[in-house]
């Protein structure tokens, strides 16, 4: 049994068709903001049982979950590392996997990068993009059959790689 699970207060009722308020302090700087999380909480499923189905009651604010996968992406750290102050990281990363399968976190990219688009004045969806192509010259360790071959390079082949770069707006 984790520490977590003994030392934790989860919330113990959830308001019918919203999201459970948290009681965790801000202290990270990758946790959510209120002004955050007011545009984030449309987008993010409520949860707990269906009412013709009954379940389990959601016991953790799904707030916590955003702000513990907002720790692990900030911090580029492993599962492991989350600090005991979130929920456990078998929660997270259920809810983690359950986001990306069902599509939730490409609902939230794709409303805030249209936010975003729509705040400087831009369409939608972009229009047009610039793509490049730039030869890496690879360390002497990189081995022979995963070596690249470029015509254009002036260079000889000593294991090279290639980065391709998409855009859609010169900075």
């Amino acid at each position: 049994m984790s520490l977590y699970l003994i030392a934790a207060n989860p919330a113990t009722a959830a308001p019918v068709g919203q999201h459970l308020p948290t009681q965790r302090r801000r202290v990270y700087p990758s946790d959510t903001s209120d002004t955050e999380w007011e545009i984030l909480s449309p987008l993010i499923p409520i949860g707990g049982p269906p009412p013709v189905r009954g379940g389990r009651p959601v016991t953790y604010p799904r707030r916590d979950i955003v702000d513990a996968i907002r720790y692990l992406d900030h911090n580029g750290c492993v599962w492991r590392a989350l600090p005991i102050d979130f929920p456990s990281r078998s929660l997270v990363t259920h809810y983690f996997t359950a986001w990306t399968a069902d599509g939730t976190l490409d609902r939230i990219h794709a409303t805030l990068r249209e936010a975003v688009r729509v705040a400087d004045g831009r369409t939608l969806q972009p229009t047009a993009a610039l793509i490049d192509a730039q030869s890496i010259r690879g360390a002497e360790t990189v081995g022979r059959p995963s070596r690249d071959y470029d015509a254009g390079r002036d260079y000889p082949d000593n294991g090279s790689s290639k980065i391709f770069v998409a855009v859609d707006r010169r900075w």
